[in-house]
């Protein structure tokens, strides 16, 4: 802890007015007095001040507790503990070494604390990017009641955060998704249609179950109707195809697509997990990144977490041949693929239609691709000049541009989720728990 010792304005303006007066006391002998007086007063004071700031090894206590993980997009809280471990009232500054990423020069803290007392101060900090956040120190400007004299305290608070895709939003999620009452959060809640062959035990009938699953042996037996219980089939492939190319780096709301995707593979593949099903990852942009067998347990989910934290945007072209040649290889039992992408012209589309079409052949392939929101809010604008209709006229194709290329792609049989960006996690689960209800995978 390093001390410097700074003189208030008030004392130079004191001062100042002790120098007139000594000079002013030339001419009028009175003024001398006065001035001299004044001058040894403010001295004295001064140095009282500063015996009070400094006869105390630590006057006050400050801290910062910063979590020790954050999600990626989501807003957490910082907070500055202030105590005065002495008798004496203070004036407390206090100016944080923030990230560089916030952008922030200017954040500081005053407090008055009375005799030991203590307070707290809070700032909002949302990551919008992942990787490693750096707060340096705190610097204390500590002040008695005379305001003569400021003592400066540096307090070590050098800390380092990992940025970690959104397990915030994983467990938000996952409570909706097991909770009966998530029909009104946006999670639809789909019946499950058909039947699954895998018999799991025989049980008295209630009300409620399917008289098409009577199992009209055993109610001869026990003189009661029976019904054959079949649980859902679990243990299925399941894999988040992670496109990593330039398309993916645009933003919307301080997220890069990319971030969006990565955030919503990490929800998705929680709920699959805990659906019984077996969950992998592979990314690619002009070649192939990061794969992870499909696997289940829950030591697998943090293999998931720490492979999509790595994960960074290639500013090149996707190669879906060679996409298609690693899945081949990869993957040798059906399997269901969330393919995250963006597909801005119907030209990027065609160009990756015929390995798209023969990736579905053998798996259920689902694209989910993303709507650019920014155009989309001018399509809603009422014009007002001729440049108005002109850029209304230009998003309202490029919109409909996506839709098309949604239409395409479901002409060849391959499912879409087109989507918001801040829509993306209930999109994409409804999408996958409507597979799975329609027996699909």
């Amino acid at each position: 802890m390093f001390k410097s010792i700074y003189i208030s304005r008030g004392f130079f303006v004191v001062l100042a007015i002790c120098t007139v007066l000594i000079l002013l006391g030339f001419y009028v002998s009175f003024l001398m007095y006065v001035g001299q007086f004044a001058l040894i007063t403010l001295l004295a004071i001064t140095f009282l001040d500063g015996f009070i700031l400094f006869g105390i090894k630590n006057p006050v206590k400050v801290g910062r507790r910063v979590p020790s993980r954050m999600n990626l997009g989501d807003n957490h809280d910082i907070f500055i503990d202030i105590e005065n471990a002495t008798v004496q009232t203070f004036f407390v500054t206090i100016y944080d070494e923030t990230p560089i990423e916030m952008q922030s020069r200017n954040l500081k803290f005053t407090v008055a604390l009375g005799p030991k007392k203590s307070q707290k101060r809070s700032y909002s900090f949302t990551p919008k990017r992942r990787g490693i956040y750096e707060w340096g120190d705190l610097h204390v400007f500590v002040r008695s009641f005379l305001f003569l004299v400021k003592r400066r305290i540096i307090i070590p608070q050098e800390c380092q955060v990992d940025v970690y895709p959104s397990v915030r939003q994983m467990k938000k999620y996952e409570f909706q998704i097991f909770n009966q009452q998530t029909q009104i959060r946006g999670i639809k809640k789909i019946r499950r249609l058909g039947h699954n062959n895998e018999f799991e035990q025989i049980k008295n009938y209630v009300q409620g179950d399917d008289p098409r699953t009577i199992n009209w042996k055993a109610t001869s037996r026990s003189n009661e109707l029976m019904v054959n219980q079949y649980q859902a089939q679990r243990s299925q492939m399941v894999y988040s195809i992670i496109d990593k190319s330039r398309s993916m780096g645009h933003e919307f709301k301080g997220l890069t697509l990319l971030d969006y995707a990565i955030n919503s593979t990490l929800v998705f593949s929680n709920i699959a997990l805990r659906k019984g099903d077996k969950v992998g990852v592979i990314s690619f942009s002009d070649k192939i990144g990061s794969q992870l067998a499909a696997n289940a347990g829950g030591k697998h989910l943090q293999r998931i977490l720490d492979l999509l934290y790595a994960q960074r945007t290639h500013f090149l072209e996707p190669n879906y041949t060679l996409l298609y040649q690693t899945l081949r290889r990869a993957i040798p039992s059906r399997s269901l693929l969330m393919l995250y992408t963006n597909f801005e012209t119907e030209l990027s589309m065609r160009r990756a239609l015929p390995m798209l079409r023969r990736i579905n052949k053998k798996h259920l392939l689902v694209v989910v691709f993303f709507e650019n929101t920014t155009i989309q809010e001018l399509t809603f604008q009422k014009p007002s000049t001729v440049r108005d209709v002109y850029v209304s006229t230009v998003a309202e194709d490029v919109v409909n541009i996506k839709r098309r290329i949604a239409i395409e792609l479901n002409r060849h049989g391959i499912q879409t989720v087109l989507t918001k960006p801040e829509d993306l996690n209930i999109d994409t689960l409804n999408k996958y728990l409507e597979l799975k209800s329609k027996g699909m995978i």
